[in-house]
């Protein structure tokens, strides 16, 4: 009788914690049901999946505080920009809400295969004096990361600071002597959010996404692009289409700082100092904001981003991501800039990279959209693995989000925004020499798919929150 009563005050103490939390009243309403009909196995499920991160901070309020102080500090007058012009509404944004600053005078180089980023990067890291950062969802040991590996390892020995942070869950598989060699060879290795039991713990469904390098405060590198094999020979046949930046200037120490806190995070070591923020002297002229999002931060911060580009663009908006599981703001702000004349375009994969859940899922979203006039265009030469967007040849972001739940509201996350013509020109080029290997879907056409399908495609949305 105790148990039921203990039970009882557990269950309701937990579902008056859902309510007072004020999520969306359908997520809310879910929990409610599971943990009414399977209530041990939903009180289980809460913990690990359910509970609200946004009271916990990856750092302390000061030692935030103290890491971003060095942008002003090294960058005033023209660097330092309050607003980019070509897009005044999301560069205010981005700054109340995530205190990322738009610094002028930055080089910038894209990359949409693996092989040529790989190089490009590690032809930095040669060049190394200082120090070394990096971060990437995925590290595994095979020919192109034991690579890395022995490079690294090679500019310990000559004296450089090198510091790796990996995503625990997501390397897993990866047997734990290719860290320790590095760590036995003088790498800071540390994984991020620590799981010794997979997927029974719950940092386990808060991963981060982040891809991040940054060679001696100079030089940042963001994107999608992990560090393996397939991203270098593809996958069923075809190419892994990725995109990553290279950027050199003022805007690295925006990235510098996303790294420092990860690392203050996963550590619990606090590194700043002038080294680590040399002032670099303008490369370029291109404006840049970096912004980073996850779940302990105080707002989603790509999702206000996204649907501030979307509902902004009065030309057009080009769109690539492996996964379209789109929260309801993304999806009618699509919807609307389609139907008020503004040419949307979205590309994702024809098939998934792994399991079959999360395609079928995005691929339920579609009628949503195509019925509002959006293009859609299924890429098969290989994979889309690319999260790019580019409206109005005025502005473009890369980054590590893509349009799904998880990436806008679960996992860590970090893009460039760039307001620069000539990339802009840049990245629409690259859309439309990828149409080249997509199929665009016709509504018509694809209202008529088979039942079977379509079902398949209802049931997998099911899981959208957790894909």
């Amino acid at each position: 009788m105790l148990w039921f009563i203990a039970l009882v005050l557990l269950l309701t103490g937990t579902i008056f914690v859902i309510v007072m939390e004020n999520r969306n009243p359908v997520k809310t309403l879910a929990w409610i049901l599971v943990l009414t009909f399977v209530p041990f196995l939903g009180i289980i499920a809460y913990i690990l999946f359910g509970m609200s991160n946004r009271s916990r901070r990856l750092i302390t309020t000061g030692r935030f505080a103290e890491l971003k102080s060095n942008v002003p500090r090294n960058y005033t007058g023209t660097a330092l920009l309050e607003d980019a012009p070509r897009n005044e509404s999301l560069s205010r944004t981005l700054k109340e809400i995530n205190y990322s600053y738009v610094l002028d005078g930055n080089s910038i180089e894209v990359f949409t295969r693996f092989d040529p980023f790989f190089t490009s990067m590690l032809d930095d890291i040669r060049r190394a004096k200082r120090h070394i950062h990096i971060l990437f969802f995925k590290l595994e040991e095979d020919s192109i990361g034991n690579q890395l590996a022995d490079l690294l390892i090679e500019k310990v020995h000559a004296g450089v600071q090198v510091r790796l942070c990996y995503d625990d869950i997501a390397n897993f598989t990866v047997c734990k002597r290719f860290y320790r060699r590095m760590q036995d060879n003088g790498v800071e290795v540390i994984p991020f959010a620590r799981c010794y039991i997979p997927f029974l713990s719950r940092n386990a469904n808060y991963r981060n996404h982040r891809k991040i390098t940054v060679v001696d405060g100079e030089v940042g590198y963001v994107g999608g692009m992990n560090i393996a094999e397939r991203y270098s020979k593809g996958i069923r046949g075809g190419i892994w289409r990725d995109t990553m930046v290279r950027i050199a200037g003022p805007a690295v120490s925006e990235i510098q700082t996303a790294f420092l806190i990860d690392w203050q995070f996963a550590s619990g070591k606090f590194v700043t100092g002038p080294e680590y923020y040399p002032v670099n002297a303008p490369q370029g002229t291109v404006k840049i904001q970096i912004a980073t999002a996850g779940p302990m931060a105080r707002w989603d911060v790509m999702k206000h981003a996204f649907v501030d580009i979307i509902s902004h663009a009065r030309k057009y908006v080009y769109i690539q991501s492996p996964y379209f599981i789109p929260t309801d703001s993304i999806l009618m702000a699509m919807q609307t800039a389609a139907m008020s004349g503004v040419d949307v375009r979205l590309m994702i994969p024809k098939r998934g990279d792994k399991g079959i859940l999360p395609p079928l899922a995005s691929k339920s979203y579609l009628k949503e959209i195509l019925k509002a006039g959006v293009k859609v265009y299924f890429y098969q030469e290989g994979y889309l693995h690319s999260k790019t967007m580019v409206a109005d040849d005025q502005l473009a972001t890369v980054g590590s989000t893509n349009i799904d739940v998880r990436s806008l509201e679960q996992n860590f996350e970090i893009n460039s925004f760039i307001y620069d013509s000539d990339f802009a020109l840049k990245m629409k080029e690259i859309f439309i020499e990828d149409m080249k290997d997509a199929k665009e879907i016709v509504w018509r056409k694809w209202k008529h798919r088979p039942l079977i399908q379509k079902v398949k495609e209802s049931f997998a949305r099911l899981f959208a929150p957790l894909l």
